[in-house]
């Protein structure tokens, strides 16, 4: 697992201070006259000139290296390696050099890149965090985007918690890791799990999204909307829970390392991390919300059941999991960590929904209008109460929307 991603004392001195001296920044709150409309509260798109250094009132350059993990390069400041392209899309370039005589934990430093985060400018607690990004490729590359505690300053780490969203080290180019480190579970021993492209596809041939969905005591990860590993307290082996609480947000380049080991004779300089985009959003419930409809009851997961294929129904609202739903920017409705999802892939009347490991597919896209339908965009149908049924228990599915009650829902 992922090796601890710790600055330097000068550097930690620094964030630590920043950190103990900024007013965090919460989750904006969603406005908007429909509860469950998605709330916009961290976004980037990258959008400027070729050659401009990132937005500083969103992002703080870090500077120095980094003997904790043994990594080679020296962060520098300002656009030197990390600018926009004019594409819409920052580039933090990895370079073999050393323009400055710059002095690493090992001697004169072999290499540059560029770290950036929101210390003191924006944190998140709960929601939809992403990054659609191309990450490099070659041995020695550490390519991350990833979460630490703001009281970072006040409890040090691991105390702070560490959500590592994306990492990939450059020997295991189809393949990038999640994982969560605190107390009694960092470095070497955080808790996480790997996510592979199949057929050796490699990340570094095209863009991917990369995403956590984070809510109280759950973080659940995804690769290009495809869940692959969820975490709760029940994972810890009785250590603390330290993610209930604001988070800043870290990108970075590292070459070298405990972890990826360094550079060799077939690495390529330079090499680059191209991130699209960096988005935080959240409904109005970060926790998940209840989805109320016929005759006032909610959508349910049968048995608060997260096996594949179990039926969604109708039943009584009573606040459990089983009936807390994340609408995610993705268009995915989600509950214990899975999707809302069409049986079989069905676009027919009737055609029941279900639980379902999250795909992307198209029968797990919904679009929640205001006017208080929930849509499946490739059958053109609305989420239906059959036989508008109000019994507990009732399946239910799509169908041809008729502005029925057994088809109109509340979210929140």
């Amino acid at each position: 697992m992922a090796s601890p991603r710790l600055l330097r004392s000068c550097l930690f001195a620094a964030l630590s201070a920043a950190l103990v001296g900024s007013a965090a920044i919460g989750p904006a709150q969603a406005d908007a006259s429909d509860a469950g409309v998605t709330a916009v509260t961290f976004s980037d798109a990258f959008d400027g000139p070729a050659g401009a250094a990132v937005d500083s009132s969103k992002w703080q350059i870090e500077t120095g290296d980094n003997v904790n993990n043994h990594e080679r390069q020296y962060y520098t400041s300002g656009n030197n390696n990390a600018a926009l392209d004019g594409q819409g899309h920052l580039v933090i370039t990895a370079r073999r050099e050393n323009p400055a005589n710059y002095q690493c934990w090992y001697g004169t430093c072999q290499y540059t890149s560029a770290r950036l985060n929101t210390a003191g400018k924006f944190t998140a607690q709960y929601g939809h965090v992403e990054a659609r990004m191309k990450v490099p490729r070659g041995q020695g590359m550490w390519p991350a985007f990833w979460m630490l505690g703001n009281d970072l300053g006040q409890v040090g780490w691991p105390n702070s918690g560490e959500i590592d969203i994306m990492e990939n080290v450059g020997f295991e180019p189809s393949t990038v890791h999640g994982t969560i480190h605190g107390p009694g579970y960092s470095g070497s021993g955080g808790i996480g799990a790997g996510y592979t492209l199949p057929n050796g596809q490699a990340f570094a041939d095209g863009f991917h999204t990369f995403a956590v969905d984070w809510a109280p005591n759950s973080i659940t990860w995804s690769v290009d909307g495809t869940v692959y590993q969820t975490r709760t307290p029940a994972d810890l082996g009785g250590n603390a829970w330290v993610f209930n609480k604001p988070f800043f947000l870290i990108l970075n380049l590292a070459v070298g390392g405990y972890w990826p080991g360094d550079p060799d004779g077939s690495t390529v300089f330079p090499q680059q991390l191209v991130v699209d985009s960096v988005s935080v959003t959240t409904s109005d419930s970060p926790a998940g919300v209840p989805i109320k409809g016929l005759a006032g009851k909610c959508v349910d997961v049968a048995a608060a059941n997260s096996a594949n294929g179990t039926p969604v129904q109708l039943y009584d609202c009573n606040g459990t999991a089983a009936q807390q739903w994340s609408v995610g920017s993705d268009g995915t409705i989600r509950a214990l960590g899975k999707c809302l999802d069409v049986t079989g892939n069905g676009t027919a009347d009737g055609s029941t929904v279900q639980l379902w490991d999250c795909t992307g597919g198209p029968n797990q896209k919904w679009a929640v209008s205001a006017a208080h339908d929930i849509v499946n965009p490739q059958a053109d149908k609305c989420l239906d109460v059959t036989d508008n049924n109000a019994a507990n228990g009732t399946r239910l599915q799509i169908w041809t929307c008729t502005g029925g009650a057994n088809q109109k829902w509340t979210v929140g």
